[in-house]
């Protein structure tokens, strides 16, 4: 049997709604992971030449990955109060899968954490177990699921 046989904890699903409260934006170091196509994106978004965007916006993992840089106390380089999102539309799968990440969604408790953060935890429109479990197949995280 594998993990497709068994029903996850979530069978049932979980609500979710963003608030735009820029939780996840700010707050706790982080890193934001953007494939190339993203970054080409989101530099068409900003209207940059690509490696204007790389330079201003990105920086090199020491996986070779790509990732957003922050600004001072954590916030990303695109999150503004008032405001939001500057790249909203063009934001990485990360951003976009979002509260639907494998480390969120390992168990009960781990959700419960998630929500301690994210007021959009547990409310809004119900999400399927199919549905979940697609972001979290693709959810754009390092898969690292924390104790």
């Amino acid at each position: 049997m594998n993990d497709r046989d068994e029903d996850p904890w979530y069978a049932d699903g979980l609500r979710f709604a963003c608030t735009g409260c820029g939780n996840c934006c700010t707050g706790e170091p982080g890193i934001v992971r953007a494939s190339d196509d993203e970054v080409a994106r989101m530099a068409g978004h900003a209207g940059l030449e690509e490696a204007v965007f790389r330079d201003l916006y990105t920086h090199r993992l020491s996986s070779g990955g790509v990732a957003l840089r922050e600004r001072s106390g954590n916030a990303c380089v695109f999150w503004r109060e008032q405001v939001g999102c500057l790249i909203y539309p063009v934001r990485p799968r990360q951003c976009r899968t979002w509260p639907f990440w494998r480390a969120n969604v390992a168990s009960e408790g781990h959700w419960a954490r998630a929500a301690e953060g994210c007021p959009g935890i547990d409310h809004g429109p119900l999400f399927d177990a199919e549905e979940i479990r697609a972001c979290v197949e693709s959810d754009g995280t390092s898969g690292v699921v924390p104790e």
